[in-house]
């Protein structure tokens, strides 16, 4: 797949089904494509994490597709850190990222905790449009112990929709969580997209 795929019809409600044709046929030149653009959200994630848990503590990387989100997370200092996808194809090339202590395959709607707990879940450019529908926060939530921490991002599209956020604030109002740190930077800056990061503590 081209650079052309990454077009607004990309970042549009779709089944579970499309999703996983579009990223096993995105699989080979994912990286290539989103780095051209800038890709600059894993990073941005990763560096605003360590102000918030120590090196060691375990992560798990929701949604680590290729392993971008794994190899940021890695430099910034962190030395335990587990990946999940529900893509078999972009799962292989996590797995040669060399970043990983745990990889596995997971299933929409659900979540093995089997190598937890986990100090934070990282789900950068997953909750989104295109992607895993908001729902998947209570699914998080529930891997996390109390005091736990989310660390995901809403691009552009995102938060023009803006029923991610609507959801966000019902957890949020429900005391499910409470959000440490919220900041809006580049996403694929190259595309003249950027992205709010969020920090957020299940309570």
């Amino acid at each position: 797949m081209t650079d052309d795929v990454l077009k607004p019809d990309l970042w549009a409600p779709r089944s579970v089904t499309e999703t996983r044709a579009i990223y096993a046929d995105w699989a080979d030149s994912y990286d290539a494509d989103v780095i051209a653009s800038g890709y600059a959200t894993p990073t941005r994630l990763a560096q605003a994490l360590r102000d918030h848990i120590a090196a060691r503590d375990r992560i798990l990387d929701f949604g680590c597709g290729t392993g971008l989100s794994g190899k940021a997370l890695t430099h910034a200092g962190f030395t335990d850190v587990h990946g999940t996808d529900i893509s078999p194809e972009m799962l292989g090339h996590a797995q040669n990222a060399g970043v990983y202590t745990q990889l596995w395959q997971s299933e929409p709607g659900s979540i093995d905790i089997q190598h937890g707990p986990y100090a934070a879940i990282v789900a950068a450019g997953v909750i989104s449009l295109g992607a895993a529908p908001p729902e998947t926060f209570e699914t998080l939530i529930g891997a996390l112990p109390a005091g736990g921490l989310l660390a995901f991002s809403f691009n552009d599209p995102t938060l023009t929709d803006g029923s991610y956020d609507a959801y966000l604030d019902g957890l949020i109002t429900a005391g499910k969580l409470t959000v440490l740190y919220r900041a809006h930077g580049p996403h694929l800056p190259k595309k003249d997209m950027g992205s709010d990061i969020i920090i957020a503590r299940v309570t």
